[in-house]
């Protein structure tokens, strides 16, 4: 079918079910290398901090244009470590966007901090500056001391790191940007990991750059910072493991996840590139449709995952259940209201548009092989659930 802004008709009930993220296609495009490389760990034996550890710290620093890379265990610990490093604690306020996963603001709670929930943007769903500034505000109001800001690139996009830096910096804030569902996009023209003091991502399988486990890593351009980081990783170590300077945790990556992420990251940019085309594709065919994702002129999005906006959600949700064809909601219980963080403050005004946002939002199938055949089924249900 060509690519025009015409409507795919739907598709029979009777076709093959959508992946919503096809790790099998990508597989298969790098099998080869993949089984190599682990038949290489295996051989040598290095499974804890093996020499493909090192490697893929080196290539992410060419990637991101950071000045170091730590890898870890997972994206959580990524977030956590550099809290640990820089000894967040108790009475810090640690500003984090409630329309995101929990791990954001968990990692505040492990450390004895509080977290204060910010709300977010109607159209690129990330941290709101001016209800940042707001509830730096607010914290101070409760006693708090506005410590540090976790901003998240929600679904692929970076936020707005400029306003978000400038209000930091003002303020006596430090950022730790959350990059989980980022790495590989842009912002100005700088890759996502070189933005901010400190970034974390993650290499959960399901992300762009994912492994076939859990892992995740650090960004930053502070080598004394690094250093206080990779004694974390340990166990808090020191010049040898007789020695520990710290408190820490095990926080390293596997060799073998190394491994795979290494083979990974060589088809990294094509796939990010496949990945751009694909939502164009969805934006086009949807724009009349429903509401769908802005990207600022600005940045670039990796598309962690393509989000449509309607009212109409639950319908859509069910009439594509009925096709075969499998959809997401992030996030329809914000982290505010969830039992393990109700007694945590939010920004003074509420969150309208995060409590908005968990009613309307839904993901649609979104990775780097999607076929157009595939993608007009998805349309053509879309079209059919808000007729």
């Amino acid at each position: 079918m060509p690519d025009t802004a015409s409507v795919p008709a739907p598709a029979a009930t009777t076709a093959k079910p959508i992946p919503f993220i096809d790790l099998q296609a990508q597989r298969k495009r790098i099998e080869a290398g993949v089984n190599a490389a682990i038949q290489k760990v295996l051989a040598h034996g290095g499974f804890v901090m093996g020499p493909e550890v090192a490697e893929l710290e080196r290539r992410l620093t060419d990637h991101c244009g950071a000045k170091y890379a730590l890898s870890c265990s997972s994206g959580t610990d990524a977030l956590l470590i550099p809290l640990m490093a820089k000894g967040v604690g108790p009475g810090d306020a640690v500003f984090v966007p409630s329309f995101t996963f929990t791990a954001t603001a968990e990692v505040a709670v492990l450390t004895g901090a509080t977290p204060v929930f910010v709300d977010v943007e109607p159209d690129t769903y990330n941290m709101d500056v001016k209800s940042l500034a707001r509830a730096i505000s607010t914290a101070r109001k409760l006693g708090l001391h506005p410590r540090v800001v976790i901003p998240v690139d929600l679904f692929g996009q970076p936020v707005d790191m400029d306003d978000i830096n400038t209000l930091c910096a003002k303020e006596g804030v430090w950022v730790l940007a959350d990059t989980a569902q980022s790495y590989g996009a842009r912002y100005k023209n700088k890759r996502v990991g070189n933005l901010a003091e400190v970034s974390a991502t993650s290499f959960y399988p399901s992300k762009p750059l994912g492994c076939y486990g859990d892992g995740g890593a650090v960004f930053t351009d502070d080598a004394e910072l690094h250093q206080r980081m990779m004694q974390i990783r340990v166990h808090g170590q020191g010049k040898d493991r007789n020695e520990n300077v710290c408190i820490g945790l095990t926080g390293r990556l596997d060799t073998i996840q190394a491994a795979v992420l290494l083979e990974k990251l060589s088809i990294f940019d094509s796939e990010c590139d496949a990945r751009e085309k694909i939502a164009a594709r969805y934006s086009m065919l949807l724009k009349d449709v429903v509401e769908t994702p802005a990207v600022r002129p600005d940045r670039s999005s990796v598309w962690a995952q393509y989000t449509i906006k309607s009212k109409k959600r639950d319908k859509i949700v069910a009439t594509l259940s009925a096709e075969k064809i499998p959809t997401a909601m992030f996030y329809p219980k914000p982290i505010h209201v969830q039992p393990a963080y109700r007694a945590f403050p939010v920004v003074e005004g509420g969150l309208p548009v995060t409590e908005e946002l968990s009613r309307l939002v839904v993901s649609l199938p979104m990775h780097a092989y999607l076929t157009p055949e595939d993608q007009d089924r998805i349309v053509a249900a879309v079209a059919k659930a808000v007729a």
